[in-house]
């Protein structure tokens, strides 16, 4: 059996603002840091995460990442967390995203990378009982952006 860890690389325009948000972040110190790279080695959630400084144009493909917590306590503390340090955030408690019930904060990174911690509260189920067979119970958007247009460092 493998243990499986993801990585997730992202260009960075600032790497200091970056490098300082993403501590705040994970509450973790980098595992590495050279000229214009770190990395993190998490292992709540498990991740290999690393910041690399390079020009970029949009944003991309990439609508937003996020980090799921067992319980709307964690995602309390999360937001308290990251507004004592000085971060914007943005709260979206009971809300209906991605066919589940979710507490939830966003926060974006220096580089407008949309980050949230969320809790899911009630799973919809996607299937008719006893058939395996999917069904499709809304046409709602699912997590096109974050709520909040405030800047990550205030």
């Amino acid at each position: 059996m493998f243990a499986w860890k993801p990585h997730v690389a992202i260009n960075v325009r600032n790497f200091h603002e970056s490098l300082k948000f993403y501590q705040i972040l994970f509450g973790v110190e980098p595992v590495r840091v050279r000229r214009g790279y770190a990395k993190f080695d998490l292992e709540t959630p498990p991740l290999n995460f690393s910041l690399n400084e390079r020009a970029f144009g949009e944003v991309g493909a990439l609508n937003h990442l996020g980090l799921q917590v067992s319980s709307t306590e964690e995602v309390l503390a999360a937001k308290i967390r990251l507004e004592e340090a000085g971060l914007a955030t943005f709260d979206e408690m009971n809300t209906t995203c991605c066919y589940a019930l979710q507490d939830k904060i966003w926060v974006k990174d220096p580089n407008g990378i949309q980050w949230e911690f969320f809790a899911v509260l009630d799973q919809e189920d996607d299937r008719v009982p006893g058939s395996g067979i999917l069904v499709e119970k809304s046409t709602e958007t699912c997590c096109t952006t974050c709520p909040t247009g405030s800047s990550s460092m205030e």
